[in-house]
């Protein structure tokens, strides 16, 4: 398997945009934190959030994404659970979500996103986000409108945790690397 600089450096050179890089990094870092939590490799963990959308600056049609950063990840040696996760994140794939990493990336992937749209309109940021100001948002349909409130429910639903202590786990994660996410640790 690639080494995580070895996947940080084909994540780069596949995705130039700052804010793709970001979600790119919040997913990493929520897949770290549910790796410690299960016991899990930690870096395959990683690797997989941060390559979980290698493909979508080049590739964003339902046909291309995720299928051509997979092919690309294939070609490269990664392992086959990072793959089959990759596609299990994108529900147009109907790939089946079997395995717990596949299970982590989908329930972490909508919710790391929308956990940043929190944190930009909070003057805080990341710092001191409890889940209640996420829960918060989530009613308001108009706020980050394109992130889907189903999967998020659903992604917490299928690790078997309450919607509340999923939210609190991700923002965890994110806090952790909240200089990464273009935070400042004091907020």
């Amino acid at each position: 398997m690639a080494s995580y600089q070895e996947s940080l450096d084909l994540f780069h050179e596949w995705t130039k945009t700052v804010s793709l890089r970001k979600h790119g990094y919040a997913v990493e870092s929520a897949m770290a934190f549910y790796a410690k939590q299960f016991g899990e490799d930690e870096e395959k963990w990683r690797i997989t959030g941060l390559l979980h959308d290698m493909d979508y600056e080049r590739h964003q049609t339902l046909e291309e994404h995720p299928f051509v950063g997979v092919k690309v990840l294939r070609e490269k040696g990664y392992s086959e659970d990072i793959l089959e996760a990759i596609l299990g994140h994108a529900n147009h794939t109907n790939s089946p979500r079997n395995s717990r990493l596949a299970k982590t990336l989908f329930a972490v992937d909508e919710l790391a996103g929308f956990i940043m749209a929190v944190a930009y309109v909070r003057p805080t940021g990341l710092g001191g986000m409890a889940p209640k100001s996420v829960t918060k948002k989530l009613k308001d349909k108009a706020f980050a409108a394109a992130v889907s409130r189903d999967d998020i429910r659903n992604g917490a639903e299928d690790l078997g945790l309450d919607l509340n202590q999923h939210i609190a786990n991700v923002i965890a994660g994110m806090q952790f690397d909240a200089t990464r996410l273009g935070f400042t640790t004091s907020e």
